[in-house]
């Protein structure tokens, strides 16, 4: 399953997008989509089981799972500030 992950910053979603490499993904940092909105405007999409345990950190905004025609579910919700 694709997943779109957002961030607060670009610093961030370029250590999200390098952790995911190192974890054997293959992941792509892209613009975040219309539907979606992030602070920084970049997005990193994936296909590895997103474990908010491990993965996700105080720059990770959201994740959402990507579906056809362009509509995204809300998996994740980061609330550390």
């Amino acid at each position: 399953m694709d997943q779109i992950a957002t961030f607060h910053t670009h610093l961030g979603a370029m250590s999200f997008q390098r952790r995911l490499k190192a974890a054997g993904d293959a992941p792509a940092m892209m613009p975040v989509p219309r539907a979606l909105s992030a602070s920084c405007g970049t997005c990193v999409k994936f296909t590895l089981d997103f474990d908010p345990q491990t993965m996700a950190d105080e720059d990770l905004d959201a994740v959402y799972a990507a579906g056809g025609g362009g509509t995204y579910r809300l998996i994740f919700q980061n609330d550390e500030e």
